[in-house]
């Protein structure tokens, strides 16, 4: 988060019905690296970074800071979700009047269609709604990113805006407090 987060932070970990939220630690490094240099995961962040970039640049515990979930499933790390306060001068998307808190995710491929990100969404949005009640959440993602597009829905995120940025449509939503996934 960009500002000291207005809550206790690390939480105690998540469990959920099969995936493990928590902060992250040293062994995540190699995942964090692969997220990142993933042609995949990179399709619609604006494509991946250098691997050797990312050895020279990440470093022992990467995201360890508010608002950063490592997702770890039988005790390894598939990927992760964040939670970052985003500046209301920002250029884009940043409104206002919807809300100050972006969710974000990323997972290895070989984590993509089992439901892990829905199922860890939903536990860091159930989460945040108790550290911070009434405050809505926001999540900007590619038009062209279908999985995106469909895990937002299914959160409970209504679409707010579209506009250009990157080279791509994006889609910009928000959850409301009140709102609950289906």
């Amino acid at each position: 988060m960009t500002e000291p987060a207005p809550f206790a932070w690390p939480p105690a970990p998540i469990r959920t019905a099969r995936l493990v939220l928590r902060e992250s630690e040293a062994r995540d490094r190699a995942v964090f690296i692969a997220l990142f240099s993933s042609p995949e995961v990179g399709t619609y962040i604006g494509g991946p970074r250098l691997r050797e970039e990312l050895e020279r640049a990440v470093s022992e515990v990467p995201g360890r800071r508010p608002g950063f979930f490592v997702v770890e499933l039988d005790g390894a790390m598939i990927g992760m979700v964040t939670l970052d306060r985003r500046d209301a001068h920002s250029p884009g998307h940043v409104r206002v009047d919807v809300g100050k808190t972006e969710l974000g995710y990323m997972f290895l491929p070989e984590a993509w269609g089992q439901g892990y990100a829905a199922e860890a969404c939903t536990a860091v949005l159930a989460w945040f709604a108790d550290v911070l009640p009434g405050e809505p959440v926001v999540l900007t993602t590619q038009t062209a990113n279908a999985g995106s597009m469909r895990l937002a829905a299914k959160l409970g995120f209504t679409e707010v805006e579209r506009f250009e940025a990157y080279g791509a449509e994006q889609w910009f939503g928000v959850r409301s407090p009140l709102t609950t996934a289906g």
